[in-house]
């Protein structure tokens, strides 16, 4: 089975316009970017599979129509190609809302794309832990923001599995973006919930530590290289997240990540190249 796959969100230019639906999917939707880009989404599984890469993550916003017949080409696109569709990237919604019922509000809106993320034949759909911002006093598990988010990804993860779906969460934003409070949220969420690890999420002093913390339970890892200058990757901090991934005995698939200036295919293949020598 091939442990290499990538995301829509490291073709943002190359694919073109995004489509923001929220919080109504039968709204008119909020467009951003110029038009069609170099290629379209449904072109994407042959250009995965010409390059080695056999599985895709596809942020919401990335799907330009929601309705049976573009669903239907999808899937014929990704199994024409031999594509698997590891997971749909929910990437709003906030589960973790003060307010009980915008709460609710965001939930349903996150059910919703699940259907979508289902009727795709994706594996997974990722879900954000919440907006709140955590504080680090005591235990992180008598926190009501990291209790509610519990709440939410454990009510998501039974609806998922109905579905036949796998919900993962993410060291992403402010809730999921401390260790201690992600790894309190998936305890308390007692195995129901897979968990991606993104390298580039973390950012300063604590990053490798906060890593470390978090990738002896990760199902999957956002490959996200540091390319301070156009395409050129460091290296350094590169080649040590992966020795924690190995480290951590992480055997599950790795995302190549791509969000810095410059040709977004050649970053993809330089990821690549250095993921693909660690495994």
């Amino acid at each position: 089975m091939t442990r290499i796959m990538t995301s829509s969100w490291s073709l943002h230019r190359t694919l073109g316009q995004s489509m923001y639906q929220w919080p109504d999917l039968a709204g008119k939707p909020v467009l951003e970017g110029d038009g069609r880009g170099e290629i379209a989404l449904l072109e994407l599984p042959a250009q995965l599979a010409l390059r080695g890469i056999g599985m895709l993550e596809i942020c919401h916003f990335h799907f330009p129509r929601l309705d049976d017949g573009y669903i239907n080409e999808l899937r014929q696109a990704l199994a024409d190609n031999g594509i698997e569709l590891y997971s749909v990237l929910i990437d709003a919604g906030d589960i973790a809302h003060p307010d009980p019922d915008q709460r609710q509000r965001e939930i349903g809106w996150i059910r919703a794309w699940m259907q979508i993320a289902a009727r795709c034949g994706a594996r997974c759909v990722r879900v954000i832990a919440g907006d709140a911002e955590p504080v680090a006093n005591g235990d992180w598990r008598d926190q009501e923001a990291v209790q509610i988010s519990a709440e939410g990804l454990r009510h998501l993860a039974g609806v998922g599995r109905q579905m036949g779906l796998r919900v993962i969460t993410e060291n992403f934003r402010a809730l999921g973006g401390r260790a201690g409070a992600l790894n309190a949220i998936l305890d308390l969420c007692e195995g129901a919930v897979g968990l991606c690890v993104d390298f580039g999420n973390f950012k300063g002093p604590d990053k490798y530590d906060e890593l470390a913390a978090l990738l002896p339970r990760a199902t999957s890892v956002h490959a996200k290289a540091d390319f301070r200058e156009e395409l050129q990757m460091d290296r350094t901090d590169f080649d040590r997240c992966l020795q924690l991934a190995r480290d951590a005995a992480f055997a599950g698939p790795y995302s190549l990540i791509f969000s810095s200036p410059g040709d977004e295919w050649e970053g993809v293949a330089k990821t690549q190249e250095v993921v693909e020598a660690w495994l």
